[in-house]
């Protein structure tokens, strides 16, 4: 279930059955959807003499080209393709969709066919955007998908879209599963039902799916609010929460003294090794990662510089592409720890993480409370952090008798931060607060799980940065082991009633199963990173599981969606 491998098999679909030299027509979304998994070099050796938008209307008449279109099947989309064959610029169109067609589309497009250009039009199912092998999500913006309506229920336009890019994922992966979803959750309910009507709807297209057994889990954001809003110290992890990706690119435009070729990087796993290699160490661990890549380039560029005869020159010319690439990769990771470490300094991390996995992991109020008030009357400290602890201890001790949370709201006030980033606390516990949530993430809510954190927090800890472990990772867990009990099948049911329960395992061992999670409210790298160690842990018991989620979150994004929407 490599997401990155599906996504690849259908690019080189789009330019190797067209044979000859090419032009590439993408849209908006189609482009980073293709750039996540493929390079420019990769195109050009699959003669693609060049690539742009299909909303660019100046582009050059090149009659002697063929051209491939791969856009999503939406009405700017379309529109843009209705316009192109009016007056096309190319010889030949090879058009492919990135979703299911509906037959209106077809004939409107027979009809702009004037010139009958148009040789081929096919479906090919990459609506989805693959960061990783194990992890995806559907790329909704607030800006242009905001994912509420109006408190725990779907913008109809986000739910659309949801459903689009989860059913390509199935019919790219070839799999019909069963589905479950979180009881507490209307819209994981909602959103497993819509694709349940598809899967019925189009059954000639999911009915030929075949392969492994395949859960499809349906999970709520506001059932684990923590995870989001912690500072993460793996190196994914880290870049996305400190810095931010944006679909494999990273902007260092800011950077102090960056140099031009550096303002922009991409992070791709098959085509950066150290990337590959280290995208879980922690922070510290880095450090003495990245002093070996540096060592190993220098010993290679001294190597290089030998050239002593024809042999040693051709070995060098032979080489040299990869030589140049190691060279790329050692400068781009260079800098990107570089900037980490300068924002861990400047923005005094250390001392909000530990505060934060305090708050995340023990129960400890009257510590936490001098702590939290100490961290808001320190002028270091950045006002978003301050806000994201406060948040974490309204959260935390909402139940608890005598919280100071209006005491911690005003002392924020009175240090100058914001009334608007304050209200995030109040619209916090209103989105993921102990009445919107199923589960007992901080094990507090009884006697029994209140005993059980505290023998948790006697035990100590190796890493008091790293001491959380999301919610989904304890779920997958217990999934995977057969440890499911009455307690899941009341978390999460089928969305068919006369299903039967699944079983992936027992106390003797697993067999076979694909599961795959998908996060209604976005994901976090420190999820993926949970996934990604359980599939290396059980892969000789071939059960692999697929991370998915309408975005990817840090603190920033993740605090920002949920004030711009109301939650009664």
């Amino acid at each position: 279930m490599d997401i990155i491998k599906a996504v690849q098999y259908y690019t080189n679909r789009i330019i190797t059955d067209t044979s000859s030299m090419k032009v590439l027509l993408l849209d908006r979304e189609t482009t980073p959807i293709i750039s996540l998994v493929s390079t420019q070099t990769h195109l050009l050796s699959k003669e693609v003499y060049l690539v742009d938008r299909i909303e660019n209307r100046q582009r050059d008449a090149m009659r002697h080209l063929k051209c491939v279109c791969f856009v999503r099947p939406t009405d700017a989309s379309l529109q843009a393709l209705r316009d192109e064959l009016r007056s096309p610029k190319y010889g030949d169109y090879y058009v492919y969709f990135s979703n299911i067609l509906k037959k209106s589309m077809v004939e409107m497009l027979a009809e702009n066919d004037e010139n009958e250009v148009v040789r081929e039009v096919q479906e090919f199912f990459a609506d989805f955007y693959a960061v990783t092998p194990c992890l995806f999500h559907i790329g909704l913006e607030p800006s242009t998908h905001p994912l509420f309506a109006e408190g725990h229920s779907w913008n109809p336009g986000a739910l659309g879209r949801t459903v689009q890019g989860l059913s390509a994922v199935l019919l790219a992966l070839k799999r019909r599963p069963n589905i479950r979803y979180e009881r507490n959750s209307a819209m994981a309910q909602r959103l497993g039902r819509e694709l349940d009507y598809l899967m019925e709807h189009e059954s000639s297209l999911f009915g030929s799916t075949s392969g492994s057994p395949t859960q499809l889990v349906i999970l709520d954001r506001k059932n684990d609010p923590v995870t989001p809003l912690l500072t993460h110290w793996t190196y994914h992890a880290m870049l996305h929460e400190l810095i931010g990706i944006n679909n494999g690119r990273i902007d260092l435009s800011h950077v102090p003294d960056i140099r031009p070729e550096s303002k922009e990087v991409m992070l791709a796993q098959d085509q950066d090794s150290f990337f590959k290699q280290s995208q879980f160490l922690n922070f510290g661990d880095l450090g003495v990662s990245v002093k070996e890549f540096v060592d190993s380039y220098q010993s290679q560029s001294q190597s290089h510089h030998k050239i002593e005869s024809i042999s040693d020159m051709k070995r060098f010319v032979e080489a040299y592409p990869e030589f140049r690439k190691l060279s790329g990769n050692v400068s781009k990771h260079v800098t990107l720890i570089g900037e980490l470490s300068r924002l861990v300094s400047q923005r005094h991390l250390l001392a909000v993480s530990e505060l934060e996995q305090s708050l995340a992991c023990n129960e400890q109020h009257g510590t936490d409370l001098r702590a939290l008030r100490a961290l808001i009357a320190n002028p270091k400290i950045q006002p978003e952090n301050k806000v994201r602890c406060v948040v974490l201890y309204a959260l935390r001790y909402e139940q608890t008798q005598g919280n100071a949370v209006n005491e911690l709201k005003q002392l924020l006030s009175s240090n100058g931060v914001d009334a608007d980033m304050v209200s995030i606390i109040d619209v916090m516990l209103r989105y993921g607060g102990a009445r919107e949530r199923q589960s007992d993430i901080f094990q507090n809510e009884n006697i029994f799980s209140r005993g059980k954190n505290i023998f948790k927090g006697l035990q100590g800890t190796e890493n008091v940065y790293t001491q959380h472990t999301p919610a989904l990772a304890i779920m997958l867990e217990d999934l995977v082991r057969g440890r499911q009990g009455l307690h899941w099948q009341e978390r999460l049911p089928n969305l068919d009633p006369n299903a039967r329960p699944p079983m992936l395992g027992n106390e003797n061992g697993m067999f076979n199963q694909d599961i795959i999670v998908f996060v209604v409210g976005g994901v976090t790298m420190e999820e993926e990173m949970a996934v990604a160690k359980l599939n290396a842990k059980f892969v000789s018991q071939n059960v692999r599981v697929l991370l998915g989620g309408t975005s990817i979150h840090n603190s920033r994004t993740f605090m920002s969606e949920l004030s711009t929407t109301f939650f009664p």
